[in-house]
């Protein structure tokens, strides 16, 4: 009981002494990049998966071919059998880009049966995932190349960018802000500095080395996110991720309630699916698996509290009534008391953690967001438990043969829209 209490506590500082690790003593960071010459360029395959994304894809694809600093590389749209324009928005993008292609797949089957179908069609021995409504800064794909073209990233499977979020217009916008700072910017760089390990990549911005794809026979189909597991089933397969905060690709994230809801259960569905997963294979062979341990032991911890939030948020709701009920002032006064302390903890480590992530992100350029930080840990910290309890069974369905992996795109706005 005592662990599970004080589990988000260690964990924010946890997150907060890692990411300090990573910053002091962590090596082959590629901070200082240096330009490839046109001939030394690796070719990429920007993969663009598309499930009526009329809203979004020309501007996108614009982007890619007029902006970015690099030569060697194609396009290569993946449309997910959209019913709107989106096909023909990139047919006719053909006629003026040479090197964008496209895959029509009739029937909606999902993000990673896309990737996986394109992979065969893809010319680049590296692929990058770029999401209909992300784009990468100009020097996105010169910075991601300095991760694989030394001795030492004969392993590296994947490299992962820093997340930025576009359309900041919204409170939600403001406050997830917040939240991938410290998603993003804490946690990777601490399971990066630990043990070169990471929970998930970012389905949006990771750019994969083909033949490590192909080894570990692609991406899960039936699963809610094909980013967590791909970078779970890596990792045990030996080969090594990287977290690149250097690269940033900007990205819009859901401005409602309910879309940002929708999306929290897909990531936790994913996560409590991937660890399902990995059970028996962690708990059978503990020691073949010890790299990737504290990936597993986190996990665990993880979806073990959320169970246990859950159900003693509810014992003290029933509590606190039934002491009211009952008259017992004191009782109820030293319990709401006790309750106050334990959260007054936990906020000030949350905190220790946020001011953390906002500083190391962008030498400390997103501090102005902080204010906004109260409604990141209200939203997350309390809705991420009842995300995980509530599609843990079907999370279970799930590895039992019943997980579907079709998709469809939230509410798109033009980047022009999305004011920073």
């Amino acid at each position: 009981m005592l662990i599970l209490c004080l589990y988000p506590i260690v964990g924010s500082f946890f997150w907060f002494w890692g990411a300090l690790s990573y910053r002091f003593f962590k090596i082959n960071k590629c901070d200082d990049w240096h330009r490839l010459k046109p001939e030394d360029q690796p070719f990429i395959t920007i993969m663009i998966p598309a499930h009526n994304e009329e809203i979004m894809i020309e501007q996108t694809i614009t982007y890619l071919f007029e902006n970015l600093d690099y030569e060697n590389f194609e396009v290569l749209v993946m449309n997910d059998g959209s019913t709107d324009h989106t096909a023909d928005i990139v047919h006719r993008l053909m006629t003026k880009y040479d090197r964008l292609r496209t895959v029509e797949i009739i029937k909606n089957k999902g993000k990673a049966h896309a990737f996986n179908i394109g992979m065969f069609f893809a010319k680049g021995e590296y692929i990058l995932s770029n999401d209909a409504d992300t784009i990468p800064e100009p020097e996105a794909l010169m910075k991601y190349m300095n991760f694989f073209i030394h001795d030492q990233d004969m392993n590296t499977a994947a490299v992962t960018a820093n997340m930025d979020v576009q359309n900041r217009t919204s409170m939600l916008g403001k406050s997830q802000t917040v939240e991938f700072s410290s998603i993003v910017g804490v946690i990777k760089r601490s399971q990066s500095a630990v043990n070169d390990s990471m929970y998930a990549y970012s389905g949006a911005n990771t750019l994969y080395r083909k033949s490590s794809l192909i080894e570990v026979n692609g991406f899960r189909q039936d699963r809610a996110t094909e980013d967590i597991s791909v970078a779970w089933d890596q990792q045990v397969s030996g080969s090594v991720p990287r977290f690149a905060p250097n690269i940033i690709f900007h990205m819009n994230v859901p401005e409602t309630v309910k879309d940002l809801y929708h999306q929290r259960k897909r990531w936790a569905q994913g996560g409590t699916e991937v660890w399902l997963t990995n059970l028996k294979p962690f708990l059978r062979h503990p020691f073949q698996r010890r790299f990737q341990m504290s990936m597993f032991i986190d996990s665990t911890l993880s979806i073990v509290w959320s169970f246990f939030f859950v159900i003693s948020s509810l014992i003290f709701g029933f509590s606190m009534v039934s002491f009211l009920l009952q008259g017992d002032m004191q009782l109820f006064l030293q319990t709401l008391c006790m309750a106050c302390i334990v959260v007054a903890f936990e906020l000030v480590a949350g905190l220790v953690q946020l001011v953390t992530a906002l500083l190391l992100d962008h030498r400390g350029a997103k501090l102005k967001y902080l204010p906004f930080a109260p409604l990141y840990m209200l939203y997350y910290w309390m809705v991420n438990p009842f995300t995980v309890v509530t599609t843990f069974i079907p999370a279970v369905k799930t590895i039992f043969g019943a997980g579907s992996g079709t998709w469809v795109s939230p509410t798109r706005r033009k980047f022009s829209e999305s004011k920073k």
